[in-house]
């Protein structure tokens, strides 16, 4: 086991003061929910999240995730005209009221999927990607799949009420996680607290964007079966944490549960970024190669969420593989980095070197292949 050099060492001093507890989160009137912060991942609260719900609109989070990728992609444009069919024209529930054989415009639709949760808006959009609702509910599936949503099907782009569609409280933070994290040019409006279509003003269902300036989205969800249901997401001193609430009795139920779930995150936790990706953590030596040592470090990024007023109690080591063996190729995996609070794993992330290690030459080998012998 290789430890961190001194330099990094001190970041993690260990105070050998006891650490102060936690409160329990609040317990909510929901048939679901979960509280985790974006960075590092970690979960605060939960309670049911893998528990299969009906996520009524929550489902247009991944409607929306779809046609942000085929906008990222070029297949899709802002401006590019599409044609409402007579079924989008038709939608029961929540609309944006476009028109039958009208041409609108891409972004005006996504305007009203997002901020109006408009199910005549998500049909339209769906056939105009796809060419039909159920090919694009696949697309939606196949989506869903990449990012590890397994206990998630769709059988629609609204979330209008079916057997066979449903999700769960992690599952739905998983793509809004993404949706942030993949597409910032784009979040932004899930914040817009109202639009105008047709002279009409349509205001965001989304209570805590007037409550809560630090709050930016995402999604409300309301059907008689699936309760009222609401993801919100904030951000306060740079540290962002996604509430998933579903199947509450209310509009204010829902609203008054996410944030308190956000308040008791924001209140008692803290997130560090503890390395960045690239950043040399220490040198590793690697048998019968032509650099004797090579950097090593973090493909990634390293966040940690802790307790509040804890950072001083984290300790860290790295953990190599012994006797690495050229040839090594930049971004091998050949050890871990462990984050520990109190003796409580937090955060592990794959080491990998920053460069290639090549296989030396005659000499190198004779001479390592000797050293290792005598080992």
């Amino acid at each position: 086991m290789q430890k961190l050099s001194a330099l990094l060492l001190f970041l993690f001093a260990w105070t050998g003061l006891a650490a102060a507890p936690v409160p329990a989160p609040p317990q909510l009137n929901a048939s679901g929910y979960l509280l985790m912060d974006v960075d590092s991942g970690r979960v605060l609260a939960e309670h049911n999240a893998d528990q299969r719900l009906e996520p009524a609109s929550l489902t247009k989070i991944m409607t929306a995730h779809v046609v942000f990728s085929e906008l990222r992609s070029g297949h899709l444009k802002m401006d590019e005209p599409v044609r409402v069919s007579k079924k989008a024209w038709q939608m029961p529930g929540s609309r944006m009221f476009i028109e039958v054989g009208n041409q609108v415009p891409v972004s005006a639709l996504l305007n009203g999927l997002i901020i109006q949760s408009g199910n005549d808006s998500s049909v339209a959009l769906a056939e105009h990607i796809a060419g039909s609702e159920e090919t694009f509910a696949s697309m939606m599936n196949q989506h869903a799949k990449e990012l590890g949503m397994a206990n998630t099907h769709f059988v629609n782009a609204t979330g209008l009420p079916d057997p066979d569609h449903y999700t769960t409280p992690r599952d739905i933070a998983k793509v809004s996680e993404a949706t942030i994290r993949d597409f910032p040019e784009y979040y932004p409006i899930y914040a817009e607290k109202e639009f105008r279509y047709n002279d009409i003003r349509q205001p965001n269902r989304n209570l805590l964007l007037w409550r809560d300036p630090s709050v930016d989205g995402i999604k409300t969800g309301h059907t008689e079966a699936a309760g009222y249901c609401l993801v919100a997401s904030a951000k306060r001193d740079g540290q962002r944490l996604i509430s998933v609430v579903m199947g509450t009795n209310s509009e204010n139920a829902r609203a008054a549960d996410s944030q308190a779930l956000l308040n008791y995150g924001f209140r008692f936790f803290e997130t560090h970024r503890l390395y960045g990706a690239g950043q040399s953590l220490t040198k590793v030596r690697v048998w019968k190669s032509a650099p004797e040592t090579v950097d090593a470090g973090l493909a990634k990024d390293l966040y940690v969420t802790i307790p509040r007023h804890e950072y001083d109690r984290l300790q860290a080591r790295t953990e190599i593989n012994p006797k690495l063996m050229a040839p090594l190729a930049k971004g091998d995996v050949v050890g871990k980095l462990v984050v520990e609070l109190d003796g409580t794993p937090l955060a592990e992330s794959p080491i990998i070197v920053m460069q290639d290690a090549p296989t030396g030459g005659i000499w190198r080998r004779a001479v390592d292949a000797a050293k290792l012998w005598l080992e």
